[in-house]
């Protein structure tokens, strides 16, 4: 398998070329800044005639893409203004997502975010553990833009029924260098609460980005991906009764689980997180 890998020189997407190149899947980095040389194609997503040339060949980089990773935006709120977040990771996404429609392509995974899910909290969640089952409740410009992908993917496949689009629900993105500051979360509940305590270990991102590319149905759907446990080592319930004590429980959960519900993705996708932050400190 060929891949595009949108936003490969980001945090994620270095991770996520590694291990999939470690699997032998050939993976053509596209970013608008990165190291140049065999793999990686300069692109500013926003042009879609840069996408589109991208897709189809580069020289000698390749000569066709069996599959897109979109990962390229910018990637949290608060970095640009609001309307730069808009008019950046909108543009980018459609641009993307069109263009491989129009060249054929059939296979699309792409980060969503948990912001979705109603981050950070400042109104509680319906419930906990979190899930893919209630409405988006976007609570910033960058989230609405997340919000607004999933809607597009939707009526993607709605128009294409031989289409597979993917969404990642990605939560906070780590990697081991990062673990040394959890053990500060401890000392207060409220640092974290804004994602119910969650991350991702970026190996386990690219494994969830491996998974759909070999077995996400056709059609659309979306995934929580967060680590199996929280980042926290006070217990959940201790957390829950001091920050959400009205926020009913729907399922037991254990001591330290995440409370971002990655069910689903285990269940379709065969997601199973093997990293933690506690192995590392």
């Amino acid at each position: 398998m060929r891949i595009a890998l949108t936003g490969s020189s980001g945090k994620l997407g270095t991770v996520v070329a590694r291990e999939l190149r470690a699997t032998g899947i050939e993976v053509i980095g596209m970013d608008v800044s990165g190291q140049r040389g065999p793999g990686f194609v300069q692109v500013d997503l926003t042009d879609y005639g840069q996408v589109v040339d991208a897709l189809t060949a580069v020289g000698d980089q390749h000569d066709g893409i069996d599959a897109v990773v979109h990962l390229g935006a910018i990637p949290a709120p608060g970095i640009r203004s609001d309307v730069a977040t808009f008019h950046n990771n909108m543009p980018a996404t459609f641009n993307v997502f069109w263009a491989a429609v129009r060249l054929g392509i059939r296979r699309i995974v792409y980060a969503s975010s948990e912001t979705v899910l109603g981050l950070p909290f400042d109104v509680p969640p319906p419930y906990v553990p979190v899930d893919e089952e209630y409405p988006p409740r976007p609570e910033s410009v960058y989230s609405l833009v997340k919000t607004l992908e999933e809607h597009l993917a939707t009526e993607l496949v709605r128009w294409h029924p031989d289409l597979s689009i993917t969404a990642l629900r990605f939560s906070n993105v780590m990697v081991p260098d990062d673990y040394a500051e959890f053990p500060s979360f401890d000392t207060d509940a409220l640092l974290r609460k804004w994602n119910l305590w969650g991350y991702i270990d970026a190996r386990d991102g690219a494994q969830a980005v491996q998974r759909a590319l070999e077995g996400a149905p056709v059609g659309f759907e979306q995934y929580i991906i967060a680590a199996a446990d929280t980042v926290m080592s006070r217990p959940n319930d201790e957390l829950l009764a001091e920050v959400f004590p009205e926020v009913p429980v729907a399922r037991e959960v254990g001591a330290n689980e995440t409370l971002l519900s990655i069910d689903k993705a285990r269940r379709i996708l065969g997601y199973d997180p093997q990293h933690s932050w506690r192995d590392h400190v």
